[in-house]
């Protein structure tokens, strides 16, 4: 099977890395001239077009940032549909909307080539390392056929729905969770930091608590590090994804008081910090209370 990854930044590059580490002859494009340098230098093929992309894979996987990029990718005129053969199929890997998913399963019906709907959660350690948590939907059969490419990049795959947008949907309703974990640890550290705690102190509670997971853990140790950029979180990535959930609850007549919440923390956070990642919130809230949270307690 020859694969194919449609945008090479912090998650894609590392589905373009586990793809060939399987032995799968992978291809892959990107606009940034770096990123299909350091493509090139792991073994991926480059293709010129979108279009020799689409006519030399059986699988592609899309990693754009937004339902936009998604739908041009896969039904512009010289997108994915235009050019992959009957049988292959779309990997749409990137974290949209569910209704635009929908639509676009709507409109490559009859094409002959599958989607499936499989948005992915781990973050860049998660896509560099092949462990990604995938949502995929798309009936059991085309799950089968692909399989060999997704368990390339993934270690636990969820088979949640049988149609496009199925993925989409509980992606949103994890978001919103872990959007939740992420602005409590932020506030935590915070008033911690006020208080005159240390990091460390914190984060050795916290991680042998009920409370401790690896959303709370890892964005602890970021902040008590002041890692605030360059780990490959962008707090745009997490903003977008919460106005996903924000717009389904919409959508569904759900209230989601909580998200709601972090959806301002961060929408703070990107406003004063548009080149920081996730934990660049706290820095806003340490700016309010007038403290800092280091690892060793200092300011």
């Amino acid at each position: 099977m020859k694969c194919g990854v449609i945008g090479l930044g912090d998650m894609g590059s590392g589905l373009g890395k586990n793809l060939i580490k399987a032995g799968l002859e992978t291809y892959g494009i990107d606009l940034d001239p770096v990123r299909v340098a350091a493509f090139r230098e792991m073994g991926g093929k480059v293709s010129g077009s979108l279009a020799d992309l689409a006519a030399a894979c059986g699988a592609v996987f899309v990693m754009v940032m937004n339902g936009d990029q998604a739908r041009a990718v896969i039904l512009g005129p010289d997108g994915l549909c235009a050019h992959m053969a009957e049988g292959s199929a779309v990997i749409l890997s990137a974290t949209i909307k569910p209704v635009e998913a929908r639509a676009i399963g709507d409109e490559m019906a009859g094409s002959g080539i599958h989607l499936i709907d499989t948005p992915v959660s781990g973050g860049f350690p998660g896509a560099q390392n092949g462990t990604l948590t995938m949502m995929a939907a798309a009936p059991a059969e085309v799950m089968e056929k692909f399989a060999p490419a997704m368990q390339a990049v993934s270690a636990n795959i969820h088979h949640v729905g049988d149609k496009p947008g199925d993925g989409q949907t509980v992606k949103a309703c994890l978001q919103s969770l872990i959007g939740a974990q992420f602005s409590a640890t932020f506030e935590a550290a915070a008033l911690a930091a006020k208080a005159g705690v240390s990091g460390q102190v914190l984060l050795d509670v916290f991680s042998t608590s009920s409370a401790g997971c690896g959303v709370v853990n890892n964005a602890l140790e970021k902040i008590i590090d002041r890692q605030f950029e360059g780990t490959g979180s962008s707090i745009h990535t997490m903003h977008k994804d919460l106005t996903i959930s924000m717009s389904l609850g919409e959508e569904m007549g759900v209230p989601l008081h909580t998200a709601a919440a972090a959806m301002q923390i961060f929408h703070a956070g990107r406003t004063k910090y548009p080149e920081g990642d996730n934990w660049v919130c706290t820095r806003v809230m340490e700016e309010i209370v007038g403290a800092e949270l280091h690892r060793d307690g200092s300011k």
